[in-house]
């Protein structure tokens, strides 16, 4: 079973594409598999003979476990062989005499090299699960495995920990002296899942349907729970008006090119201007784009920005990389591709892994505010609601009807709240005033009438079928 993600230790299989006795080549689809997050094929990484199958279709095994063997021979071994020890190697009398005793080393004899031992296609291949973090803090202190592991699942940090080892180093013995004198641990998916006990009669006598869960549900569920439990949330909610921003989009999207079949090149979408703008905002406030580490603060050149994608089973966020530098056609056609792989479980993991930070849309559901749960290592998550109509005061006193949407930044406390509220008071600047350059079809024009705001002559966007120009 490989592993095909960073964080995935097991996979589901969903279909074998052959049989004990099929031949295969290599970069042959072998079987497909279902992990937490994606479905994916996987090929032979060599030619031969499918001996075995070890797990059956709709069975789930760790990675690193054996699903299947291929040989030389026709000759099927069954399934379910248990892991058998690696050969002894033997070495003949004449060669041992070659060999020097322990210690000693002797320029004159050759020495008879040794035999390599074949790998045991019936022996696991034990994968770390997880990496506890480096041997060595930026102090210079060395750290023991077992230390790692310990502060690792005890949410200690070593840099507080003094070790007692040779020369400072912090042992296991050390991590659990801090983990008894730290507070109780926050709840955790185990204790959520102890719950259980209270389902008695007055459930189970209702009629009722048991689902399955399956991996990406149960995943969810335990990032969520881990989530609200080890990270302090605040939140920042604000009102965006988007008036100036709705008609600049259909101007954008009247104007879009058509191909040969009259279907527009791109058509922009809320959420493709929500992640141009969140992105800016981060390039204008660098310091909020950023995630912790253990080895300190991971501080961002470009913006990259996870989008939640609402799928049959569950919860993805694929990324937009580098929004900054991407046209807002570019972002709304990557977009587009990013969803449609994402509800067919196809996306690939460097696509949907990495980003600080996330934006959940659930306007188009009628949603008019939420707080959104931070999606660890992120920083901040962005909550976008419905569009609605407010009554306002004008600067004449009089009564004028405005269309807003509810934002709502989720943020922990690691970072400075000023800079929170900077980037969502950026990111609802940057959405009312969209820049020029997004668009590499459009052409440059002047327009301040338009663009409400003459002192600045601010530039606009002309499209050759948009019936005037596009602000910029």
């Amino acid at each position: 079973m490989p592993q095909l993600g960073e964080t995935v230790s097991e996979g589901k299989i969903i279909k074998w594409f052959k049989a004990v006795g099929d031949a295969v080549v290599a970069g042959e689809n072998l079987c497909e598999i279902e992990t937490d997050k994606v479905t994916v094929e996987v090929p032979a990484i060599a030619p031969g003979i499918v001996q075995a199958i070890n797990v059956e279709v709709g069975s789930i095994a760790l990675v690193g476990a054996i699903v299947a063997v291929l040989g030389n021979s026709t000759a099927p071994v069954g399934k379910g062989i248990a892991p058998i020890a690696a050969p002894a190697v033997v070495v003949p009398p004449a060669a041992r005499a070659l060999v020097p005793p322990p210690g000693s080393a002797d320029l004159n004899h050759p020495v008879a090299a040794p035999r390599r031992t074949e790998l045991d296609p019936f022996r696991e291949v034990q994968t770390p699960l997880q990496n506890f973090g480096r041997a060595r803090l930026a102090s210079g202190v060395a750290v023991t495995p077992l230390a790692r592991r310990l502060a690792s699942d005890g949410a200690i940090d070593l840099s507080r920990v003094a070790g007692s080892g040779p020369r400072g180093r912090i042992t296991g013995k050390d991590v659990e002296t801090a983990i008894a004198a730290w507070p109780a641990p926050s709840p955790s998916l185990a204790r959520a899942e102890a719950f259980e006990e209270l389902i008695g009669a007055a459930h189970r006598e209702r009629p009722h349907t048991i689902l399955p869960i399956d991996g990406m549900r149960r995943t969810i569920a335990r990032r969520l729970v881990e989530a609200k439990s080890t990270i302090p949330h605040f939140y920042l909610s604000g009102d965006i008006a988007v008036d100036r921003l709705s008609r600049i989009r259909d101007d954008i999207n009247a104007g879009a090119p058509k191909g040969v079949d009259g279907v527009p090149a791109f058509r922009l979408s809320f959420t493709d201007l929500m992640i141009k703008a969140l992105a800016l905002a981060l390039q204008e406030v660098p310091r909020a784009n950023v995630i912790w580490s253990r080895d300190g603060i991971l501080a961002f050149q470009h913006s990259d920005v996870g989008v939640a994608v609402a799928i049959a089973d569950g919860l993805l966020t694929p990324v937009v990389t580098a929004g900054e530098t991407k046209s807002l056609s570019a972002i709304s056609n990557e977009m587009k591709a990013l969803a449609a792989r994402a509800r067919d479980r196809a996306l690939q993991p460097h696509e949907y892994q990495g980003g600080a930070t996330t934006i959940s849309n659930l306007g188009m559901y009628g949603v008019r505010e939420f707080a959104a749960i931070i999606n660890p290592p992120q920083s901040t998550i962005l909550a976008i609601g419905a569009a609605r109509r407010d009554a306002v005061e004008t600067e004449a006193r009089g009564v004028a009807f405005v269309g807003r949407i509810a934002a709502t930044l989720s943020a922990t406390i690691g970072w400075s709240m000023e800079w929170s509220a900077l980037i969502c008071w950026r990111a609802s600047g940057n959405s009312s005033k969209i820049r020029c350059g997004w668009l590499p079809e459009a052409s440059i024009a002047a327009d301040p009438a338009y663009c409400g705001n003459s002192e600045e002559q601010e530039p606009v966007l002309a499209f050759p079928n948009a019936s005037k120009p596009v602000s910029a």
